[in-house]
């Protein structure tokens, strides 16, 4: 099975779409405040509804409320959930979906919480103490190796670009790929050129 890329951070119709015809597999909403790539479930809506099928709809938490998150998944046909906070293992698999638990990775013992969380994935990204994630940094891709001994697919973040996607996933072999900051022109704005680079790179490496 080819290497899943997920384009987070989307914003607007056109990066979604110009994300989709390069070969997403899919496609992140972020519902946090905070972050420079915001969306409210009303703008995620307009975006998803004409979105092709098979392509994944993820949502992006972070210590959000129960309710905040049965209504994205309502309105915005979510098919799969990421929480990026300091949620509980029983949070993030109340809701009937598929789920990511996303931890930022600072040392090996990092890795010791992994575990605890039964979500049908995980995602490892870099460690920020300002950010959840999107920061653009990139962590030690050993540590993600030592990941696979859990035996539970996961998502590699954190610095990934066009130029060094194809020798992360030669490395860490990861379920698939994660890329915000490292297809954008601005935060929010995806460079559809980088996009399509950024892909063409995952799917080169067999």
């Amino acid at each position: 099975m080819s290497t899943q890329v997920k384009i987070c951070g989307i914003t607007n119709l056109g990066d979604a779409q110009a994300a989709v015809e390069a070969g997403a597999d899919a496609l992140g909403f972020i519902f946090y405040k905070k972050s420079p790539r915001h969306m409210t479930i009303p703008d995620v809506a307009k975006i998803t509804k004409q979105l092709p099928p098979f392509i994944m709809r993820v949502g992006v938490f972070v210590n959000a409320a129960e309710e905040q998150v049965t209504r994205a998944i309502g309105e915005c046909g979510l098919t799969l959930l990421q929480f990026h906070g300091d949620e509980t293992p029983e949070f993030c698999v109340r809701f009937g979906l598929m789920s990511i638990k996303a931890f930022r990775i600072r040392d090996a013992e990092s890795l010791k919480e992994l575990p605890k969380y039964p979500t049908d994935a995980w995602l490892l990204d870099a460690c920020s103490d300002e950010n959840h994630g999107g920061t653009g940094e990139k962590f030690n891709w050993d540590l993600a190796v030592e990941a696979q001994k859990f035996g539970k697919p996961f998502y590699l973040a954190g610095g990934l670009t066009p130029k060094n996607v194809a020798g992360a996933v030669r490395r860490v072999k990861p379920f698939g790929v994660d890329v915000s900051s490292g297809v954008e022109r601005a935060p929010g704005k995806k460079d559809h050129a980088r996009v399509q680079a950024f892909i063409k790179a995952v799917r080169s490496v067999v």
